[in-house]
């Protein structure tokens, strides 16, 4: 059966959402599911805003013939040639194969790579136009956001961006496919958060380029290719995006990152985080980087300005699980961040330099307080230590 709902009175969701898949990417967990978004625009031509993921194909295909309801489909817009927007193409052209394609030197480039199919199609570029009736798409290139192919689509008749993976979340669709119509708490802009963060959060610089751009366009819809339609109240969700494509921090707090193989670390973690609390530090998050993804540490680190760092020699190096995280900042572009650093060797301690290294090549980054090497388990010394770093990042955290 299909699935699809009107955005306005002739633009259809066609897209499905997945909730078996366990991986986004095979790399990042969605224990709420993924959707995989797609539109169809019925005016005097039709045209199909990019496919899906191949998990969601029949769906897709059920709901692009209902949509279309007997008619042939004249353009398909090829916006973001990535697998889960993209994987769709040869059968949308064997059910329809005089549909053009509209795209960019980048994405024919990229097509070319991903099929064997003849096809006919037209390069765009930059404020380039195509005319559908009533509905005239505008291209807008946003490349690095997060594929150097990447356009969006902007239709002014419906005042609709098509933006790509732009604006997206993780999690599926049930249903309700309109923000206005879900919960907007915590949680969900936790995961719009994590989608950005991990997604498209190496390419801050890009994404303000594209909100600048949008600035200048009439959107009551923003239509991305994952998560639920924006239909007007979007003001936060753009304000957040700005905050996170500055590096800028959500909230002063402190997040506490351990990694402990006994315990040992683990104690002076949450004897860390109580004397914040007592100093009054009100946004204190205490994380095992062991028994959390890597996806959900990121995220975490573009919301608080403050971050501690725990980890216990291994092998005279890094602990494994929390130097994974600490590359993966550094390939994600993490910027503008306070640092403490506290280490534990029971009789060499050595790896708070290597940390220190790791954290000063990020981008204007702060050392917050001295290393603290603690040697076993705490005692007296180390409770000293402890209260004074807290004391420290207290201070910071008025002071910044």
């Amino acid at each position: 059966m299909e699935i699809i709902r009107n955005i306005v009175d002739d633009i259809i969701y066609v897209g499905a959402s997945d909730k078996r898949l366990g991986l986004f990417e095979n790399l990042f967990p969605i224990p709420s599911g993924v959707s995989y978004n797609s539109y169809l625009i019925n005016d005097e031509h039709t045209c199909l805003m990019d496919t899906c993921d191949v998990s969601v194909g029949k769906q897709f295909i059920e709901n692009l013939k209902a949509a279309l309801n007997g008619r042939s489909l004249d353009y398909l817009v090829v916006n973001h040639m990535e697998p889960d927007h993209a994987a769709l193409i040869s059968d949308v052209l064997m059910l329809y194969p005089n549909a053009m394609l509209i795209l960019n030197q980048m994405t024919l480039k990229f097509l070319n790579q991903a099929i064997d199919e003849k096809f006919s199609y037209i390069i765009v570029k930059e404020n380039d136009f195509l005319d559908l009736g009533k509905h005239k798409l505008t291209f807008i290139m946003t490349p690095m956001v997060h594929w150097p192919e990447v356009m969006m689509s902007y239709d002014s008749y419906s005042k609709v961006l098509f933006s790509a993976d732009a604006f997206g979340t993780f999690g599926a669709l049930d249903g309700n496919i309109f923000a206005d119509e879900l919960k907007l708490d915590d949680t969900f802009y936790s995961e719009a958060r994590r989608y950005y963060t991990n997604i498209v959060g190496k390419y801050g610089s890009n994404v303000l380029n594209v909100l600048n751009k949008a600035k200048a366009l009439d959107i009551e819809y923003i239509c991305a290719l994952h998560g639920p339609i924006w239909h007007n109240n979007f003001n936060e969700l753009l304000n957040l995006y700005a905050l996170w494509a500055s590096y800028k921090e959500e909230v002063k707090g402190v997040m506490i990152c351990y990694a402990s193989m006994y315990g040992n670390t683990a104690n002076a973690a949450y004897f860390l985080a109580n004397e914040l609390a007592k100093n009054g530090v009100k946004s204190i998050k205490v994380y095992d980087v062991s028994q959390t993804d890597v996806s959900y540490l990121i995220s975490d680190t573009f919301k608080y300005s403050n971050i501690v760092l725990m980890a216990p020699n291994y092998n005279a190096n890094i602990y494994p699980k929390m130097e994974a995280y600490l590359m993966d900042m550094a390939h994600l572009n993490v910027s503008n961040k306070h640092f403490s650093i506290i280490e534990n060797g029971t009789w060499a301690p050595v790896i708070s330099k290597k940390i220190t290294d790791y954290v000063i090549a990020l981008n204007n980054t702060k050392l917050v307080g001295e290393p603290i090497k603690i040697k076993t388990s705490g005692n007296a010394e180390t409770k000293l230590k402890l209260n004074e770093l807290a004391a420290t990042i207290t201070k910071d955290l008025k002071n910044d």
